[in-house]
């Protein structure tokens, strides 16, 4: 695949354009230095349109698009539940979590766990956070960005492994969360625009000119193992992806840890302005979630017709754009590097702010200039590590997408356990949560090593009770201990507006026709 001319200059003026944006959202009024709110909050003042396209432009990235079109290319449409699940997510997240959240001024999920359970949680949690997110979620950005962008560009692995991870470094290193949240709408549009390019321009290929519409049905006609969103037991990757459990099994626990519990997401609606204001941002996100599978499934699915031959299901998406021509290739290549170094940039932030506030902080040190420049050291040094990391890690995976999710099944269960007991039990205690943070992972061990045939999504969805029934039980068993128990409840407000009542019925009734179409 060749560059042209015009493909570079597209490039380069997304590069240029959007380090210029963030420096200049990034700014400080005349006398004022960036303390602990503005650097890893942006101020607690996001708008909801940065908050909805903040959250996407976090999640959309290269372990997405690479991963999920690979996945699109060897299983079908149905990986596209990741996607169209997470928006009943968001909802959840939306009604129930966030005014618990907002109410008590969260601004980290391990500071949550210590004012309602104790400071031991909230030590193991923050450690686990941050081993997970530097070694698995931050690797897993740069190794499938750099694999995309070398192949595109026609570069060393490395030396764009190393490009990504110095631009989005240099892009949010000044400016923190705001610089990140409030380019992400432009970051978006540019995601979506390219992504929705790709996707046409491939399925009007496979129609032979006769247009987008003719080439999904040749598609759905010449492949029609690939369009099922609920696999039978007989299926090749049935173990991927168990049939009904996408519906009511383990990929909820999935979707519940990621988007309700995960600092790394979760953190751009902590800082919006008010409830109502988050709320109507991840409403908003979820919409955008319903469109994500046009973008990151379609083009490993045109994989199937347009290049069956390609090796490895994660080089479908680079094989897809090698048939654009100049121009759209270029928008296309920027729409890439933007979902990439967004992602880079807010995950470098989440570890940044949890190491600064939940450990950092916890120590004593409550200078404001100090934490901010710690954050930043710690960005610097997080990237690094990721960068050593990504090759013995990542470099031997074809399916990198459903490495990244069995990996952190392991954990899933147990924190969803100690978050939902700890937001809507109060007899839940410290002993608890420690037992279902521990079991989660030993019954992962157990159950993986034990029964090897048990598909991991039914295994997610299993440890979670058991780890449930381990916290019930281990919290009736020892003391329960209120005073630990800082966070105010009695006074939260669940009730939604009629816009996010509406948005929220309008994505259950489309997410029911899809799952109807295509089931």
């Amino acid at each position: 695949m060749q560059l042209s001319g015009l493909d570079i200059a597209i490039v380069l003026a997304y590069l240029v354009g959007v380090f210029v944006l963030a420096q200049w959202v990034s700014r400080e009024k005349a006398g004022h230095a960036k303390d602990a709110d503005d650097y890893f909050l942006a101020s607690k003042s996001l708008p909801w349109w940065a908050i909805g396209a903040s959250l996407i432009a976090a999640n959309i990235s290269a372990e997405q698009i690479i991963g999920m079109s690979g996945s699109g290319f060897a299983i079908g449409l149905a990986i596209a539940s990741y996607e169209w699940m997470a928006a009943a997510t968001l909802l959840i997240v939306g009604k129930w979590f966030l005014p618990v959240f907002l109410r008590n001024r969260i601004y980290t999920m391990p500071q949550f766990l210590e004012r309602r359970y104790g400071t031991r949680i909230r030590t193991v949690m923050a450690v686990f956070w941050l081993g997970l997110y530097v070694f698995v979620n931050l690797t897993s950005i740069l190794w499938l960005g750099s694999l995309a962008i070398a192949h595109v560009a026609g570069i060393d692995q490395m030396a764009a492994l190393l490009a990504l991870a110095a631009f989005a470094l240099a892009f949010q290193l000044y400016g923190g969360l705001k610089a990140v949240a409030l380019t992400d709408i432009v970051q978006v549009v540019l995601l979506v625009g390219g992504g929705l390019l790709l996707a046409g321009i491939t399925l009007d290929r496979i129609g032979e000119g006769a247009g987008i519409w003719a080439g999904f049905e040749r598609l759905r006609a010449e492949v029609p193992g690939h369009f099922h969103m609920i696999l039978s037991p007989d299926h090749p990757f049935y173990k991927d992806l168990p049939g009904i459990s996408v519906l009511v099994g383990g990929m909820w626990i999935m979707n519940l840890s990621y988007w309700g519990f995960n600092q790394y997401i979760i953190q751009r609606a902590l800082a919006a302005k008010d409830l109502a204001e988050a709320q109507k941002g991840v409403l908003f996100a979820a919409f955008l979630k319903l469109l994500m599978p046009v973008i990151v499934v379609v083009p490993g699915l045109a994989a199937v017709l347009l290049a069956p031959d390609i090796g490895r299901p994660d080089a479908a998406y680079p094989a897809m754009m090698s048939l654009l021509p100049a121009g759209i290739l270029g928008i296309v290549f920027a729409a890439l590097i933007a979902a990439i170094v967004s992602s880079l940039a807010s995950m470098a932030n989440s570890i940044s702010t949890i190491y600064t506030l939940d450990l950092h902080r916890a120590r004593g040190q409550a200078d404001q200039r100090r934490l901010v420049r710690t954050g930043r050291i710690v960005t610097v040094v997080a990237m690094a590590l990721a960068v050593l990391a990504a090759r013995p890690l990542l470099g031997s995976f074809d399916q990198a997408f459903q490495y990244i999710q069995e990996y952190t099944g392991f954990f899933t269960p147990g924190i969803v356990v100690i978050f939902v007991l700890g937001l809507f039990w109060k007899r839940a205690n410290e002993a608890g949560a420690l037992a279902a943070a521990i079991g989660s992972f030993a019954l992962s061990i157990v159950l993986k090593l034990a029964w090897p045939a048990l598909p991991f999504i039914d295994r997610v969805g299993l440890v979670f009770l058991l780890a449930l029934a381990l916290a019930v039980g281990v919290s009736m068993a020892t003391r329960h201990a209120p005073e630990k128990d800082i966070i105010q409840t009695g006074d939260v407000e669940y009730r939604t507006g009629a816009a996010f009542n509406v948005g929220a019925l309008a994505v259950i009734a489309i997410l029911v026709a899809l799952y109807t179409l295509f089931w």
